[in-house]
Protein backbone atom coordinates (compact mmCIF):
# COMPACT_ATOMS: atom_id res chain seq x y z
CA UNK A 1 0.00 0.00 0.00
CA UNK A 2 1.28 3.46 -0.75
CA UNK A 3 1.81 5.88 1.03
CA UNK A 4 -0.28 9.15 1.10
CA UNK A 5 1.43 12.08 -0.14
CA UNK A 6 2.45 14.70 2.31
CA UNK A 7 1.58 18.48 1.69
CA UNK A 8 3.69 20.01 -1.03
CA UNK A 9 4.89 23.62 0.20
CA UNK A 10 6.22 24.69 -3.17
CA UNK A 11 3.16 24.95 -5.10
CA UNK A 12 1.81 26.93 -2.20
CA UNK A 13 4.63 29.52 -2.38
CA UNK A 14 4.38 29.75 -5.88
CA UNK A 15 0.55 30.91 -5.80
CA UNK A 16 1.31 33.17 -2.84
CA UNK A 17 3.75 34.72 -4.82
CA UNK A 18 1.67 35.11 -7.71
CA UNK A 19 -1.02 35.87 -5.63
CA UNK A 20 1.05 39.09 -4.18
CA UNK A 21 2.64 40.28 -7.50
CA UNK A 22 -0.85 40.54 -8.61
CA UNK A 23 -2.60 42.56 -5.81
CA UNK A 24 0.61 44.87 -5.72
CA UNK A 25 0.38 45.68 -9.11
CA UNK A 26 -3.62 45.96 -9.36
CA UNK A 27 -2.82 48.64 -6.14
CA UNK A 28 -0.63 50.52 -8.13
CA UNK A 29 -2.57 50.98 -11.13
CA UNK A 30 -5.43 51.87 -8.77
CA UNK A 31 -3.46 54.83 -7.38
CA UNK A 32 -1.43 56.20 -10.70
CA UNK A 33 -4.06 58.94 -11.17
CA UNK A 34 -5.43 59.93 -7.71
CA UNK A 35 -1.73 60.73 -6.11
CA UNK A 36 -0.99 63.43 -8.82
CA UNK A 37 -0.68 67.10 -6.56
CA UNK A 38 -4.80 67.63 -7.53
CA UNK A 39 -7.24 68.92 -4.93
CA UNK A 40 -10.16 67.23 -6.12
CA UNK A 41 -13.91 69.51 -4.99
CA UNK A 42 -15.99 67.85 -2.57
CA UNK A 43 -19.60 67.42 -3.28
CA UNK A 44 -22.43 66.22 -0.58
CA UNK A 45 -23.51 63.60 -2.64
CA UNK A 46 -20.39 63.07 -4.35
CA UNK A 47 -18.89 59.23 -5.08
CA UNK A 48 -15.82 58.17 -4.45
CA UNK A 49 -16.58 55.46 -7.37
CA UNK A 50 -13.81 52.63 -8.55
CA UNK A 51 -12.29 52.87 -11.77
CA UNK A 52 -14.36 51.48 -14.54
CA UNK A 53 -12.61 49.54 -17.30
CA UNK A 54 -10.73 51.49 -19.48
CA UNK A 55 -11.62 54.44 -18.21
CA UNK A 56 -8.88 58.04 -19.52
CA UNK A 57 -8.65 60.20 -16.84
CA UNK A 58 -7.84 63.10 -17.41
CA UNK A 59 -6.14 65.58 -14.36
CA UNK A 60 -6.55 69.40 -14.42
CA UNK A 61 -4.04 71.12 -12.15
CA UNK A 62 -4.49 74.64 -10.85
CA UNK A 63 -2.22 76.41 -13.31
CA UNK A 64 -4.41 74.58 -16.04
CA UNK A 65 -1.69 72.09 -17.53
CA UNK A 66 -3.72 68.95 -18.56
CA UNK A 67 -2.29 65.32 -18.06
CA UNK A 68 -3.10 62.64 -19.38
CA UNK A 69 -1.28 59.58 -17.74
CA UNK A 70 1.02 61.88 -15.53
CA UNK A 71 2.01 63.35 -18.85
CA UNK A 72 1.03 67.15 -19.41
CA UNK A 73 -0.20 67.83 -23.52
CA UNK A 74 -0.89 70.67 -24.88
CA UNK A 75 -4.45 71.28 -26.26
CA UNK A 76 -3.18 69.85 -29.61
CA UNK A 77 -2.08 67.16 -28.50
CA UNK A 78 -4.86 66.40 -26.29
CA UNK A 79 -7.46 66.31 -29.14
CA UNK A 80 -5.17 64.19 -30.92
CA UNK A 81 -4.77 61.25 -28.27
CA UNK A 82 -8.74 61.50 -27.63
CA UNK A 83 -9.48 61.40 -31.36
CA UNK A 84 -7.41 57.93 -31.60
CA UNK A 85 -9.45 56.70 -28.60
CA UNK A 86 -12.47 57.41 -30.26
CA UNK A 87 -11.78 55.89 -33.10
CA UNK A 88 -11.04 52.90 -31.34
CA UNK A 89 -13.73 52.91 -28.98
CA UNK A 90 -16.46 55.67 -29.81
CA UNK A 91 -17.83 54.98 -26.11
CA UNK A 92 -15.04 55.48 -24.32
CA UNK A 93 -15.78 56.95 -20.61
CA UNK A 94 -13.32 59.87 -19.56
CA UNK A 95 -13.28 61.11 -16.08
CA UNK A 96 -12.43 64.78 -15.53
CA UNK A 97 -10.47 65.79 -12.46
CA UNK A 98 -9.86 68.94 -11.89
CA UNK A 99 -8.65 70.76 -9.13
CA UNK A 100 -10.53 72.97 -6.89
CA UNK A 101 -8.90 76.05 -7.63
CA UNK A 102 -8.19 75.89 -11.59
CA UNK A 103 -10.58 78.51 -13.63
CA UNK A 104 -13.81 77.38 -14.73
CA UNK A 105 -12.83 78.49 -18.16
CA UNK A 106 -9.27 75.25 -18.43
CA UNK A 107 -12.65 73.42 -17.32
CA UNK A 108 -14.57 74.46 -20.81
CA UNK A 109 -12.08 74.36 -22.90
CA UNK A 110 -10.79 70.38 -22.24
CA UNK A 111 -14.52 69.87 -22.73
CA UNK A 112 -14.91 71.27 -25.72
CA UNK A 113 -11.70 69.15 -27.28
CA UNK A 114 -13.36 66.38 -25.76
CA UNK A 115 -16.26 67.02 -28.01
CA UNK A 116 -14.41 68.01 -30.53
CA UNK A 117 -12.63 64.65 -30.36
CA UNK A 118 -15.93 63.04 -30.43
CA UNK A 119 -16.06 62.20 -26.69
CA UNK A 120 -19.08 62.81 -25.29
CA UNK A 121 -19.22 60.72 -22.16
CA UNK A 122 -17.74 62.69 -19.81
CA UNK A 123 -18.29 62.71 -16.09
CA UNK A 124 -16.32 64.70 -13.55
CA UNK A 125 -14.70 63.40 -10.27
CA UNK A 126 -15.47 65.17 -6.55
CA UNK A 127 -15.24 63.42 -3.15
CA UNK A 128 -17.08 63.25 -0.59
CA UNK A 129 -16.77 66.16 2.17
CA UNK A 130 -14.34 64.97 5.70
Amino acid sequence: MPEPGGFQIAPMVDIVFLLLIFFLTTWSFARYETELEIVVPSAKEGKDTRRGKGEIILNVRADGVVLLNRKPLTASELKESLEKVAVQYPDQAVILRGDENVSYKEIVTVLDICRAANIWNVAFATTKPK
